[in-house]
């Protein structure tokens, strides 16, 4: 089986790191100058995936790696642990919302 990208909680790291860096669904749109916010909405709800251009965008954007937006099914020791800590943020990011 090949590395795939997990949309949904690839989704979830995204909003995290907006979060994070204060930035709006506006602010990405604009930035990326976008015709509209849906696209970035269905990144966000793991809808569809960023292009590449839009990808490399982000990682200038928040000033971190591509590979540090995504999240994937790597079949490796590192990327398990990325895998991991990525789905246990995503499960208290997620309830922090809830708790909001």
């Amino acid at each position: 089986m090949f590395p795939i990208i997990d949309r949904k909680r690839t989704g979830i790291r995204l909003r995290r790191i907006m979060d994070e860096r204060g930035l709006s669904i506006k602010d990405v749109q604009q930035y990326l100058e976008l015709g509209s916010v849906q696209s970035v909405y269905h990144w966000l709800n793991g809808l569809s995936m960023p292009t590449i251009d839009n990808l490399y965008a982000l990682s200038e954007l928040f000033q971190m790696p591509i590979d540090d937006l995504v999240c994937g099914n790597r079949d490796n020791v590192f990327a398990y642990k990325s895998d991991s800590q990525c789905e246990r943020i995503s499960a208290y990011y997620e309830r922090l919302n809830k708790a909001a």
